[in-house]
């Protein structure tokens, strides 16, 4: 999957398409998912034309790739899912079932949210 800059996210960073913001720094964007999975639903994206984990991890810069972490955490505690537990989850490649071609961390919360992969 090759980058597409005219995908949804690259068009929420350009303010082309608005957002429920959540948290912004220089580096990431955070707001509420349209469809939510559960009752708390949060992307964290990086602000730079980033494909995937793979892709973000090679290229960027230490500031960004903290920035990221950083974000995720702040907030996980600004949503209130801190306290009683959260699930990040990003989605790389199709295989890993990639919807956007743009990195993003999926922050669930706000139930018991059970099992990712059923036991064998």
């Amino acid at each position: 999957m090759a980058y597409d800059n005219n995908n949804v996210f690259a068009k929420i960073l350009r303010g082309e398409i608005p957002c429920n913001k959540v948290y912004e720094d220089d580096h990431t964007l955070a707001f509420h998912d349209i469809a939510p999975q559960a009752p708390v639903h949060v992307l964290v994206i990086p602000k730079g034309a980033y494909l995937s984990m793979d892709d973000f991890t090679a290229r960027a810069g230490d500031a960004e790739i903290a920035a990221l972490f950083r974000a995720v955490s702040t907030v996980a505690k600004m949503v209130g899912v801190s306290e009683d537990g959260w699930r990040l989850l990003s989605n790389i490649g199709a295989n890993g079932g990639q919807e956007v071609p743009h990195l993003h961390v999926h922050i669930f919360g706000g139930k018991r949210l059970g099992r990712m992969v059923p036991k064998e």
